[in-house]
């Protein structure tokens, strides 16, 4: 752009993209007004300013088009009832003696097929404070299990935020949720223990606090548990064609280089054909779409604020802060994934910000892409549930938390996203 920014303009840029964030500005308009108030006072003219923006805007073209097709998806499983199912069947597998486990591992079901996380706590919501009003569970312990098992699920699904870093490391989504699933286990493990101690600390959930979680969309009758699991089982087979075939050497299989931006939307309505909701096509794929414009316009945000990051020279100082203090280069994948994440209280936001801004650093430094991917949108799992963000306040909502009692869960989402942080730069970048 003819222009180096100046490190500390970037860092005042983005400290008022959270300010305004914070002051209820509309996230979007908070990151790109963040982005242009940066750019000018780091040394920029009004023209090389708009160049910037447009062109970190332009950078996430790419993932929009694929957030766009997953909209097909996620809307196809929330609005047929599909997800309702498969998360109402697991709690009634595992029963009341592992209803924790179940809890936790429905809402990485339903988030692992497509659905958004916060959506995916609202959906099994209603269903804990049901089992948690019989066992005498705590609010606590029951938005720990279901954040944590929607974070230990984020990071192996085909969400905006697996396809974002996916995009920004040029990996196929696939090799990201493959590589994911040992890190997500733990997660999930993590997320189950913590909640187990604490059934029984802090304030009883009751069945008073249902109102706040009910859901007037929901289909009068569910469809069935094979027909609900066809849309997930055939967008999985299909990413995992390439992948397993590059693995194996098998031809056919890596000469299938199709694109998530197609996969989704098929499984999605093949899903919807053997639901037998086939005419509601229209319906729930506008519904989808209407739930993915709020991402859309942050991701284009986000990409203006990785702009003014890439034009400057944070990078190249936050590269030298790691070498002053002996950690070795590779971590910047995760650190960037905690920092921006929990800057942008968002985890696709966070990967998106991370990857523009130091990838090409990151990468530098001899890391992989796939382990450059796989470790940031698990660092971007630590933090990303700050009050400056959304998710915070609808899953607090959906136990109808007060605000005290929401911030008391924050420690223990924060040790679950460490965990998959942890496992997945020991294996990715330590062996």
């Amino acid at each position: 752009m003819g222009v180096t920014l100046t490190w500390w303009a970037a860092l005042l840029g983005l400290a008022l993209a959270i300010i305004l964030i914070l002051k209820k500005l509309n996230t979007t308009y908070a990151l790109m007004l963040g982005a242009v108030v940066g750019c000018l006072i780091g040394g920029a003219n009004f023209p090389q300013t708009v160049k910037i923006i447009v062109a970190g805007s332009q950078s996430v073209m790419g993932t929009v088009v694929r957030v766009l097709a997953a909209g097909v998806l996620a809307g196809v499983m929330m609005e047929s009832g599909a997800a309702n199912r498969i998360a109402k069947t697991i709690v009634t597998v595992f029963g009341e003696k592992l209803a924790i486990f179940s809890l936790a591992f429905a809402t990485m079901i339903i988030c692992a097929v497509g659905v958004f996380i916060p959506v995916a706590v609202l959906i099994v919501a209603p269903i804990a404070i049901e089992v948690g009003t019989r066992l005498h569970f705590s609010k606590l312990a029951l938005l720990v299990a279901l954040s944590g098992g929607g974070k230990a699920g984020n990071i192996i699904s085909p969400n905006p935020n697996t396809v974002a870093v996916a995009e920004g490391f040029k990996v196929p989504i696939a090799s990201v949720m493959i590589n994911s699933f040992i890190p997500a286990l733990f997660g999930l493990a993590v997320a189950v223990l913590l909640a187990s101690l604490l059934q029984h600390r802090g304030t009883p959930v009751t069945m008073a606090d249902l109102g706040e979680t009910s859901d007037d969309s929901e289909p009068a009758q569910l469809p069935s548990i094979g027909a609900s699991l066809v849309a997930p089982i055939v967008a999985i087979v299909l990413l995992l064609i390439n992948p397993i075939g590059s693995v194996l050497g098998i031809g056919f299989m890596k000469a299938f280089q199709v694109d998530a931006m197609y996969i989704l939307p098929l499984a999605a309505i093949i899903g919807l054909l053997a639901m037998g909701q086939g005419k509601h096509i229209l319906q729930y794929t506008k519904a989808g779409l209407n739930r993915m414009v709020d991402v859309v316009l942050i991701l284009i945000g986000a990409g203006a604020l990785g702009g003014l990051i890439t034009n400057s020279d944070l990078p190249d100082q936050i590269v030298n802060l790691i070498k002053m203090t002996g950690i070795s280069g590779s971590f910047l994948a995760p650190i960037a994934g905690i920092l921006m994440a929990a800057a942008a209280a968002s985890t696709s936001t966070g990967v998106i910000l991370g990857s523009s801004a130091f990838g090409s650093t990151i990468l530098g430094f001899g890391v992989s892409p796939v382990a450059a991917a796989v470790t940031m949108q698990a660092g971007a799992t630590v933090i990303d549930s700050l009050p400056h963000g959304n998710y915070f306040h609808v899953t607090g909502k959906s136990m109808n938390m007060s605000l005290a009692e929401r911030m008391k869960v924050l420690p223990y989402e924060a040790l679950v996203g460490l965990t998959m942080t942890v496992v997945s730069s020991v294996m990715y970048l330590v062996f």
